[in-house]
């Protein structure tokens, strides 16, 4: 059995990126989402294992001292990270695995593990995500323009991301992403077994 992927996907506030990764979510049943390890207390909704690994704060230094997290970040008050041993049980057992996160924490997983594929999901142009952004209602001049500013910071950082989607609509971005782990299943170093037991067949039959 082929192992699965570890997919990153990053992109700007406003490229969609979330509505992106839930649709691909529902259309590909073996694909899971990476379940973070949190030290807040858990919301009435949330469960452990499915929303969070919930965490005391000693417990989550305690991994951070034994190198368990492929990335984590403190937020004011709380710390958050991904789980190195959560994400690898599932890449063994074949199933694809979905981390949504910003590029900071990119950027820590793919130096810890570089087998990954990094996907970064941009609006066609920039004026596309500033009308996506002032739809939402919820902007005032200052937190726009800090918005944008973000936004041209983290184009800066697309040649550390593997993949460019352009999410025009969720339906061709879906599509596409899903076209990218079909392609990336067929590279030559994901099929190191497949190769061998390919040679060692052609020759004995040749011998």
């Amino acid at each position: 059995m082929q192992d699965g992927l570890l997919l990153v996907v990053s992109g700007p506030s406003g490229a969609g990126k979330s509505t992106v990764c839930s649709r691909l979510l529902l259309e590909m049943p073996r694909m899971n989402l990476s379940v973070s390890v949190t030290t807040r207390c858990p919301r009435s909704a949330e469960k452990e294992g499915d929303s969070y690994f919930f965490r005391t704060h000693d417990q989550f230094e305690e991994m951070v001292e034994k190198d368990a997290f492929l990335e984590y970040a403190r937020v004011y008050d709380n710390c958050y990270g991904t789980p190195k041993e959560y994400v690898f049980d599932q890449i063994a057992q074949g199933k694809d695995v979905l981390l949504e996160i910003e590029m900071q924490g990119a950027l820590q997983v793919k130096r810890r593990f570089p087998q990954g594929v990094f996907i970064f999901v941009v609006p066609p142009t920039l004026s596309d995500l500033k009308h996506r952004i002032i739809k939402r209602g919820s902007e005032t001049p200052e937190s726009l323009m800090r918005r944008f500013s973000n936004a041209y910071h983290e184009l800066s950082y697309l040649d550390e991301y593997h993949y460019l989607v352009v999410n025009d609509s969720v339906e061709s971005a879906v599509e596409k992403i899903k076209a990218i782990i079909v392609a990336e299943r067929c590279r030559m170093d994901r099929n190191a077994k497949l190769r061998k037991k390919l040679l060692d067949e052609g020759a004995d039959t040749w011998a």
